[in-house]
């Protein structure tokens, strides 16, 4: 029975933890880039941009290659945050022997 408890105490622990790092999350700023630099969109944990910049030199180009670096900026940009999480989230799990291939529903 007291690995029971010891189990639900760690799978609280772990709860508060994860909990902690979504958080932190939230607050995470990451830019993302697209043509050199030329297009640089700041977006936090939210998924929501707080900053589109874009280079005087971009704003004599055509109107599909503008539009064209601002989503790969984006995408970049998603994909930073993406892997900041996986990289803050995956060593919540690092001390528990879970079974292979489990995955928490969250």
């Amino acid at each position: 029975m007291s690995d029971l408890n010891e189990l639900m105490k760690q799978a609280r622990q772990m709860q508060e933890k994860m909990q902690e790092a979504q958080e932190e999350a939230r607050h995470r700023e990451v830019t993302g880039e697209a043509g050199a630099g030329m297009v640089r969109i700041t977006m936090n944990g939210r998924y929501d941009a707080r900053q589109v910049s874009l280079s005087p030199d971009l704003l004599q180009e055509d109107k599909e290659i503008v539009e064209d670096l601002i989503a790969a900026a984006i995408n970049d940009a998603v994909k930073k945050l993406e892997e900041e999480n996986k990289d803050a989230l995956g060593g919540l799990t690092s001390g528990l022997n879970l079974p292979e291939g489990f995955k928490f529903p969250f």
